[in-house]
Formats: C-alpha cells, structure tokens, sequence
C-alpha cells in the first residue's frame, strides 16, 4: 500500500469516528430512569435495583428507580408509553403487563404497540400452597380433599386480575372443584391469611413464598412450570402430579417506549444481559425461586406474543374484567 492510500485510509476511518462514537459510547450521557409499576421492596423493585446499581457504574451515569405503583401495574406502564423512545426512560415490570391488554376494557396505551420489548431476565413460575391444615400432601389429594368440602374451598390472590388469581380460576375448571376467590393487596397479607388458615391455599409466587415453604408453615402441592425447580426440588411439576399442560408464571423483564432504535434496543439488552449472566447475580435470582431466562430481544418478542395469547384465553374463560 502506497503512503498516500494508507493517508486516505487513516482519514477515512477518522471521518467515521465521530459517529461511531455517538453510536457506541454516547448513550447514555444522562441519567437513565427505570419505572418501575410497584411499590418499593417487591421483588420486581428489587431486581430493578440490583440491574440498576450495577448499569450505573458501566455507563458512567445514574440509573435511578422510579417507583409508580398502582392499578395493576397500568399507572406504571402509562408513563413510560408516554414517554420519548430515547433509551432514558426503561420499564422493569411482570406478567401483569400481557395480562393488562384483555383484562382492562379501557387502557390509554396499548400494552404491545406503544413498548419496545428489551429483554426477559427471569421467569419466576407460581407454585399452589396450601395452609397446614389441609389433610392433602399432594395434587391428586388436594382434589379429591376440594371436592368433599360441600361448601367448596377459598383461593386468594394478590388482587383481581393478576396471574395469581387467573391461575386459580383455570385450576378451578380443570380440576373440576368448587372454589371462591379471594383477593388481597398484595403478597404479605395474603400470605399472612394462608398460615393463618383464613384461606384454604393460593397460587403465589415462589420468590414470595419460598421460606414458608422451606420452613415447613405451608405445603408445596405442585408447581405450574415445565420443571422442578432448584429452590424446591422436592416439589414436583402438576404435571408429574397429574396434570398436564398447566404452566403460569409471573416474569421480570425489561422495556422502553415504542419507537426505540434497534441499535439502543440491542446495546440495552447486550448489557443487561452481561450483568444477569454474572454467576453472583444469576445465583441470587435462583435463590429468589426465578428461572433464568436472559431472552435477548427477538425472543422476549416471541415470549411477549406467546404470553398474550395465554392470558387472554385465561381472561376469557373466567369472566374476569376491569373497567
């Protein structure tokens, strides 16, 4: 190559440094907030937190939780649609996102169209738990203990609508058993009402009760999810209690408002991705009862798709609704 080519190969590759460097090391030159649709102290604040404290330093820039709770996760999710697809405004959230588009009858944004989908972090699936003094060890004698109570049996939930409580009603049908929902406000006082007896059994979260189960204060039936977990590997699937073809979940992961560009959206999900994988972080979602998933973005879109299409079906087969 002569000196002059090598020239106009030096300036040539100058010329272009500029925008490589707006492309790969100019976002974010801000603070970056991440709404989060809960109240502090949840499981999904605290895993936006721990992504959170770790982006901070490896983007040179604060990544500040903003907690938004209230009406199912909608409140959360109307600011971020709102919001300018800069890639400065993220979204932690959970099931209740799919949920959200059949179950309310009237959303200002829509769930799927105004979000940019970045990446699934965890599924963490639903587990059905009883309080001790039902007779019944497992599924086949949790049915059959349901169905001889004449003036049938209680779920409770974590509020009408969520996954918890749509779970139940679609165990309902399958299982062929009677049963009355009640709702809570949340993990802790349902929680508090399965040990006490006040409700027969619930189909929580297993990050949200995992140490009563391990302690011994309520009974693990089964677990809606293709396999055992770690954190309860005595605690088989329903199907192999018997049931087959029963999965739910709550999940976390993460999104921006509709319109984000594909080079923000892969970059997002590239780093969120290499702090999930850290064996630290990903042995602290297991210990929390989460399935690690770390979908990159085409495959949380899959995922989302896939989601939707479940929890309409549930939506719709118990009449559940919110004006």
């Amino acid at each position: 190559m002569t000196i002059a080519r090598r020239a106009f190969g030096l300036l040539a590759s100058a010329a272009l440094l500029p925008g490589l460097a707006r492309a790969q090391g100019g976002y974010p030159n801000r603070p970056v907030r991440m709404v989060v649709p809960y109240p502090p102290g949840g499981a999904t604040d605290v895993i936006a937190r721990m992504i959170g404290e770790k982006l901070t330093p490896q983007w040179g820039q604060p990544v500040v939780v903003e907690n938004r709770a209230g009406a199912g996760a909608t409140l959360g999710a109307e600011v971020v649609a709102r919001a300018e697809a800069d890639g400065y405004t993220l979204f932690e959230t959970t099931s209740a996102h799919t949920i959200s588009k059949s179950l309310y009858r009237h959303l200002s944004y829509d769930p799927i169209r105004d979000f940019t989908a970045i990446t699934l972090t965890a599924i963490v699936p639903l587990v059905l738990v009883t309080t001790k003094r039902v007779p019944a060890t497992d599924l086949p004698g949790f049915v059959a203990w349901a169905k001889a109570q004449g003036h049938g049996i209680t779920f409770g939930s974590t509020g009408n609508g969520t996954a918890q409580h749509l779970t139940s009603e679609l165990f309902k049908l399958k299982a062929g058993i009677t049963s009355e929902h009640v709702p809570y406000r949340g993990d802790a006082p349902l929680n508090t009402d399965v040990l006490g007896g006040l409700v027969d059994a619930s189909f929580s979260t297993l990050s949200a009760v995992l140490p009563y189960i391990k302690s011994g204060e309520m009974k693990a039936i089964a677990l809606a999810h293709g396999r055992r977990m770690d954190a309860i590997p005595n605690v088989p699937t329903f199907a192999e209690a018997g049931l087959a073809d029963f999965e739910a979940a709550t999940w976390f992961g993460t999104f921006a408002p509709a319109g984000l560009s594909n080079e923000l959206r892969e970059k997002i999900a590239r780093d969120i991705s290499a702090i999930v994988a850290e064996p630290a972080f990903t042995q602290r979602l297991v210990e929390m009862g989460g399935d690690v998933t770390n979908y990159p973005p085409a495959r949380f879109d899959q995922f989302i798709a896939a989601e939707t299409a479940r929890w309409a079906e549930a939506v719709r087969v118990s009449g559940a609704t919110i004006n």
